[in-house]
């Protein structure tokens, strides 16, 4: 009786023990619930409050297609939105090949010894750093050692640079995820090291791995802070060449909302328009080339 008894408490005690951790799972799920729609809900009025105020401006004819001007009322964004599309592009012709040559080195290459390890925490610790430092950084190297100057160039390699530490993280987990059975069946069949990560390793990880591209690039296009240490410039009158001073639409945005003429807070709702959509464009040409890797 004593042995039932104490059976029949164990399993009492094992199914509170089970209903206790489901609702404390369930009020986890809403507390989350209710982070995620507040987050969303911000976002949603601050979406709205800069199309309120700058949806009209933005929709004026030349605004995107014509210069700036000393008038809130008239003149555009061209040379920002030519030089934001060229810092892009360049970043990502830039750090994409290093990223994921520096990834596909320490994950498939490098020996696991301690100096491999100290490189692994520094490139972890700088996705973190501010990118004013970068800013700094590129202003001695590019600017000042190298000759560059204030120029296009300078501020796109120092982007490039801001974004290298988040796509070699990224692109080394999505290699990390490839299995070992597929790298396995490959080298049983006598195929090269090279080869198989060419031919099987990367297409796999190409989903994780533009993950990471569409974050940085992201967070390079809409950075401020190191293109005002590196020499960008609030006025331009032509589109910027890689060696000629430039703008950009983070730069341009800092520009108007400084001035105090009222009109001038509209112009800068209507860039930031112009800069998330330019972001949406950008993403959105990642997001279906992962989606075709991914059905590969």
């Amino acid at each position: 009786m004593a042995t039932t008894y104490q059976r029949d408490l164990e399993a009492t005690e094992f199914t509170d023990n089970i209903d206790r951790r489901e609702t404390l799972g369930k009020v986890f799920e809403i507390i989350f619930l209710l982070g995620l729609l507040i987050g969303l809900f911000v976002l949603a009025l601050l979406v709205f409050d800069i199309c309120r105020d700058g949806l009209v401006r933005f929709l004026t004819p030349g605004f995107l297609t014509e210069t700036p001007s000393r008038f809130p009322e008239e003149g555009g964004i061209r040379p920002a939105i030519v030089s934001s599309i060229l810092l892009g592009i360049i970043v990502i012709a830039v750090a994409v090949p290093i990223g994921v040559g520096s990834a596909l080195y320490l994950e498939e290459y490098a020996p696991k010894t301690w100096w491999t390890a100290i490189i692994e925490i520094n490139i972890s610790n700088l996705a973190g750093v501010p990118s004013i430092v970068y800013g700094l950084l590129g202003l001695g190297v590019f600017n000042y050692l190298l000759g560059f100057g204030p120029a296009l160039i300078s501020g796109a390699l120092t982007l490039s640079l801001l974004s290298l530490p988040v796509i070699i993280v990224t692109s080394r987990e999505a290699i990390r995820s490839v299995p070992d059975s597929l790298r396995n069946a490959s080298y049983g069949l006598g195929v090269t090291k090279w080869r198989t990560i060419r031919s099987h390793v990367l297409p796999y990880a190409v989903p994780g791995i533009l993950t990471g591209v569409i974050i940085s690039v992201s967070r390079a296009i809409g950075d401020a802070a190191s293109l005002i240490v590196v020499g960008a410039v609030s006025f331009l009158t032509f589109n910027p060449g890689l060696f000629e001073r430039y703008m950009a639409l983070p730069i341009q945005i800092f520009s108007y909302i400084t001035r105090p003429e009222p009109g001038f807070a509209n112009a800068a709702a209507a860039t930031i328009i112009a800069l998330i959509l330019l972001i949406l464009i950008l993403n959105g040409v990642a997001i279906y080339v992962r989606q075709r890797f991914s059905v590969i």
